[in-house]
């Protein structure tokens, strides 16, 4: 019985092509979440697909609806031991993102596993199944080899309403919080920094999303009759705008920024290079707040963005002074910022620069920002853990650079969160031609057998070392 042998079965899954086969059924599920008709989908996906895997492990579970009517459920497990140390939570969704069929290139289908070289497609492969089906099978294999006695309990949150927000999931938590209580939270979601690097995230930015609308007028009017005489909306929501965030991307409204970049995150920051993997966007280096390494602007720090904009008739313009203009813009947003005084202070800047006829709407998409402490004796341990499984140094990042539900595990459950990720930048989630790189994926089944296993080892003594 030893780490090796652990690690050597779950590799041995995939080589010998069961992970694969589990993984193409599992992506064979057409489990989009913002279809109203595919709630029968998603129940199958738990009770069918998943559900009988985790019995086999001695699991027990049960499946609870989603107190928002209409919305999807999720999937409680929970594997208790007599005498156990401590308790792990991990966590998955098995929904995706619409499949958008007609778009996939040639030879591809989102709804079947298709294997190309190094890749691997299918819809949802990396963006949840492929990486919940590692953590899975990960977990599996170290059960077997330890004799059925892992030595700490665990239990599972499996949802199926990620890709549609989230919804009813910190009810649920709320509601089963004793069922659910743990000692540490790990699962796996988003991407790594690079293909080539193991990375580990504490929490991820938060998100807010606000709409700004301007109508000055009923219907448009002739620019060659009034041009020059009526206000245009399309340019003054513009002006409204760059009020808010300048040319280079740098917010200009005090109340929007975090108070501080922390030392520890600007530590565990230093040796993390963003972007440079063959398909991913160049970087703009002037781009951002100044000051500031590439990789503290989108993980240490906050941004603006407009996501859409729209005057007039863009696809069929007229020669006339449109009424009206709107924008939908977003925050992401790091621990230590003003969240919940984000819109009073958009407001008051608005107005004191003179645009007070800028209608301001925040929207019911937000997710809260959360950051365990990099110096964490659980961050220390899984750190160690998966350099001893891959040799190398793994990237550690205070939080993702995009948003999770994480704040449910964080602040609800109030769970030290290690998030360690599976697939990588240019993967293509929620696009055409979703998929994962095989090496990582084998990867993957090595630091996740090893990370139980050490759990095994190790993890009682890490409990105990926490306050």
């Amino acid at each position: 019985m030893s780490r090796h042998q652990a690690v050597t079965q779950a590799l041995a899954c995939f080589d010998d092509g069961r992970f694969q086969q589990t993984l193409a059924r599992r992506v064979a599920f057409r489990t989009e979440s913002q279809d109203a008709t595919s709630g029968p989908i998603l129940q199958s996906y738990l009770d069918d697909e998943i559900a009988p895997q985790l019995q086999a492990l001695g699991f027990v579970y049960r499946v609870v609806g989603n107190p928002i009517p209409g919305k999807s459920p999720f999937l409680l497990a929970e594997r208790i031991e007599p005498g156990a140390s401590f308790t792990l939570l991990t966590y998955g969704h098995g929904d995706v993102v619409r499949g958008y069929d007609a778009q996939w290139r040639e030879g591809l289908k989102p709804w079947e596993l298709v294997v190309e070289g190094n890749r691997w497609y299918g819809r949802g492969i990396a963006d949840n199944k492929g990486q919940h089906t590692i953590n899975l099978t990960a977990l599996e294999q170290v059960i077997a080899v330890r004799g059925g006695k892992l030595g700490y309990n665990v239990k599972i949150i499996l949802e199926m309403g990620e890709e549609d927000g989230s919804p009813g999931l910190n009810e649920v938590c709320v509601q089963h919080r004793k069922s659910l209580a743990a000692d540490v939270f790990i699962a796996s979601d988003g991407p790594r920094v690079s293909a080539s690097r193991a990375t580990m995230f504490l929490g991820s930015r938060g998100v807010f999303n606000f709409d700004l609308h301007l109508k000055l007028r009923e219907g448009g009017h002739h620019s060659g009759n009034w041009g020059g005489l009526l206000r245009n909306p399309g340019i003054r929501l513009a002006h409204a705008i760059a009020s808010l965030v300048d040319a280079k991307g740098k917010i200009l409204v005090p109340g929007l920024l975090p108070r501080e970049l922390p030392d520890s995150v600007r530590r565990a920051l230093k040796d993390i290079a963003v972007g440079g993997d063959v398909n991913d966007p160049e970087i703009d280096p002037d781009w951002g707040e100044p000051g500031l390494s590439a990789s503290e602007r989108v993980i240490g720090w906050n941004s603006l963005e407009v996501l859409a904009f729209i005057t007039g008739n863009p696809a069929m313009p007229v020669h006339a002074i449109p009424s009206d203009a709107r924008a939908h813009c977003h925050m992401r947003y790091v621990v230590g910022s003003d969240h919940i005084r984000f819109l009073e202070h958009i407001r008051q800047h608005l107005d004191a620069h003179g645009f007070d006829d800028v209608e301001l709407r925040g929207t019911d998409v937000h997710m809260a920002a959360t950051r365990l402490d990099p110096d964490d004796a659980w961050v220390r341990w899984g750190m160690a853990s998966i350099e001893r499984s891959t040799g190398v140094r793994p990237a550690l990042l205070p939080n993702l650079g995009g948003s999770l539900p994480n704040e449910v595990f964080a602040e609800t459950l109030s769970l030290p969160t290690l998030w360690v990720p599976h697939s990588y930048p240019a993967c293509s989630q929620h696009a055409p031609n979703e998929h994962i790189l095989a090496d990582v994926t084998r990867e993957a089944l090595h630091i996740m057998a090893g990370l139980f296993w050490d759990l095994a080892e190790e993890g009682p003594g890490v409990f105990k070392s926490r306050p």
